[in-house]
């Protein structure tokens, strides 16, 4: 598979949630190329063409990232902060996927702009329900607006509105 593919980044690091997602899409016939970020630190790279992703296109993005909130590393909640924060990110969708119930990870999520928050099912026939309703909103159903122009970071910072 190549990155341009992409049309999911799944962000987990539990080997076992990432084979039941992925089985799930695959029961659900979705054929979309899935790129896997094991903990937040490789999320980022990915998203933003550093590190191990540097010859990644910004312009290649995936349609929807499906974010876990326990993330070695850095953590999901780190990670949403720095993609909504910038603007080269800040419209790709957003799920939080995780088992985290936890009424303060939910308020912030919102609050950093997640698209939003799926608390995983325990039961497989749950889950695989969840993922396929899932994947059929955001990659059929969902109409997302053009990508914003790509540009660097410094000249990002460059651009203000007078108000």
């Amino acid at each position: 598979m190549t990155d341009h593919s992409v049309d999911i980044l799944l962000v987990e690091d539990n080997p076992d949630d990432v084979l039941l997602t992925l089985h799930s899409f695959q029961r659900a016939n979705f054929a979309n190329a899935v790129h896997i970020a094991r903990d937040g630190a490789e999320a980022l790279e990915y998203l933003f063409c550093t590190g191990r992703h540097s010859a990644r296109s910004m312009g290649d993005r995936p349609k929807v990232v499906l974010l876990d909130l326990k993330l070695p590393l850095v953590d999901g909640l780190e990670v949403l902060r720095r993609m909504k924060g910038d603007p080269r990110t800040a419209q790709l969708p957003v799920v939080v996927l995780t088992s985290s119930r936890e009424e303060r990870d939910i308020v912030e999520s919102y609050q950093l702009g997640v698209n939003s928050y799926i608390v995983k099912p325990v039961d497989f026939e749950q889950f695989a329900s969840a993922v396929s309703t899932l994947g059929m909103y955001w990659l059929l159903l969902n109409q997302q607006p053009a990508a914003a122009p790509l540009s660097s970071p410094e000249r990002v910072g460059a651009h203000t509105v007078a108000g």
